[in-house]
């Protein structure tokens, strides 16, 4: 049965969509059949990997409403094994379409029943908000990771986010735990970076990732080009930092298993 790992974080701009896509790749290089889903309205992680999301008939907003199997909208990537299923602009919409519905905080996690199985890992990309798509994202979820800007206002609303997956867990869905933070946009040259680092531990003890994603040029441009920090510049630290962070999600596989 798939890993299905929920990437979430309400605060926007902390590096959700670009770890979306980078672990995915580099799961993916490891021999991983890896899937991404774009749940966020926003589309990103569906363009920064390649595909126009402006040209898609159908995405994950009809997966959801069962308009169309999830099977159906998933589209390849440039690496063999990674696949997404896109966002497209009518995803915007789907806050105020769930309000109504039946199991509406079920509706990712039954539309991701049917392909699971298909994949070792799935990575859901989720919006930059705490609404009801933000809600499904985490409930069709094992797992929450959480990347974690190193600025001033990082920590903002971390709490809030915590209590949700814990709602959630104690809800909707018992099976659900938090699989950690990861540190991104880290810059070792201030002391800032440091403070932010030391004050997460007070919310993650044991749950901080060792590898840590700096603050790298590289990574910002390979979305502009529709590519994996892999394929861009695999020899770059970003490249080198999301490597680490794939092979510590590796090693956690493997613990579990045990």
């Amino acid at each position: 049965m798939g890993r299905i790992i929920s990437v979430v974080n309400q605060k926007g701009g902390v590096g959700k969509t670009t770890t979306a896509i980078n672990l995915g790749a580099y799961l993916a290089e490891a021999g991983k059949f890896v899937l991404i889903v774009d749940l966020d309205p926003q589309a990103n992680a569906t363009s920064g990997i390649g595909i126009d999301h402006m040209g898609l008939e159908q995405g994950v907003y009809e997966a959801i409403l069962g308009k169309v199997r999830m099977r159906e909208i998933v589209q390849p990537t440039a690496h063999e094994t990674l696949r997404v299923a896109p966002a497209t602009k009518h995803l915007a919409g789907l806050n105020v379409e769930l309000v109504d519905m039946d199991r509406r905080e079920y509706r990712l996690y039954e539309s991701l029943l049917e392909i699971r199985n298909d994949y070792d890992y799935i990575l859901i990309d989720c919006p930059p908000t705490l609404g009801l798509i933000t809600l499904n994202g985490i409930v069709a979820g094992d797992e929450v990771l959480i990347p974690v800007q190193t600025e001033y206002y990082a920590l903002e609303g971390l709490g809030q986010l915590l209590e949700t997956v814990k709602l959630v867990k104690e809800n909707l869905r018992p099976e659900i735990e938090v699989l950690g933070a990861v540190l991104t946009m880290y810059d070792g040259r201030t002391k800032l970076s440091d403070d932010v680092m030391q004050e997460l531990y007070k919310y993650f003890p044991n749950n901080i990732f060792r590898s840590v994603i700096p603050r790298n040029v590289r990574l910002a441009e390979a979305p502009s080009f529709g590519r994996s920090i892999v394929l861009f510049d695999g020899g770059s630290k970003g490249a080198k930092a999301y490597e680490r962070l794939a092979r510590e999600i590796l090693d956690s596989e493997m613990q579990i298993a045990v």
